[in-house]
């Protein structure tokens, strides 16, 4: 049997709780996460199966301060893995937590979280969109009678589409957490 395998796997800025779901069933299954590349290329180590818990922050801020960053969550028992597009990766076996237990200790924190992703991540997103998704779609759908034109249009209605979806998945779970908060 092979020690190491690699699964392709994308999941969007607002999945990051289906992304933990997912490594731990991995490691359930016997496989570790050691690395992961771009465009979602998880690489995993055969180990002995085991239920942990792996969790993700979003942290720019954090990697300025690396040492200091790492060392809190090694000084609350996680397991700090590596960084990827600016989340922190870490991990926990069940048997060395006391009850559930996440690297957000309340909601605002876990706002906090979605806060920082907002502004990594959404704010590009939404600049991208207004800037470049947006015109170009309407530029493209001016010139339809041309071939090449024809399948830019089309390429930018699918980027159009993807946007909306991400925008509205983002805005539905930072309405669900904040309606938690209160």
């Amino acid at each position: 049997m092979s020690q190491h395998k690699r699964e392709f796997k994308i999941f969007s800025i607002v999945e990051y709780e289906q992304e933990q779901e997912y490594l731990r069933s991995q490691h359930k299954k016997g496989w570790k996460l050691v690395h992961l590349t771009f465009p979602g290329i998880y690489r995993f180590e055969a180990c002995e199966p085991e239920d942990v818990v792996y969790q993700l922050d979003y942290h720019k801020e954090g990697l300025g301060s690396q040492d200091s960053y790492v060392q809190i969550f090694k000084d609350c028992g996680w397991e700090y893995l590596f960084d990827f597009l600016g989340y922190s990766y870490v991990r926990k076996p069940v048997t060395h937590m006391q009850g559930e237990e996440e690297i957000f200790c309340d909601e605002a924190s876990r706002m906090d979280f979605i806060g920082r992703v907002f502004k990594g991540r959404m704010v590009p997103l939404l600049g991208m969109f207004f800037l470049v998704i947006i015109p170009q779609t309407i530029l493209q759908a001016s010139f339809l009678k041309s071939e090449p034109h024809r399948t830019l249009f089309y390429i930018y209605v699918v980027l159009f589409a993807l946007y909306l979806y991400i925008f509205i998945r983002f805005s539905l779970q930072y309405r669900k957490l904040k309606q938690r908060l209160n």
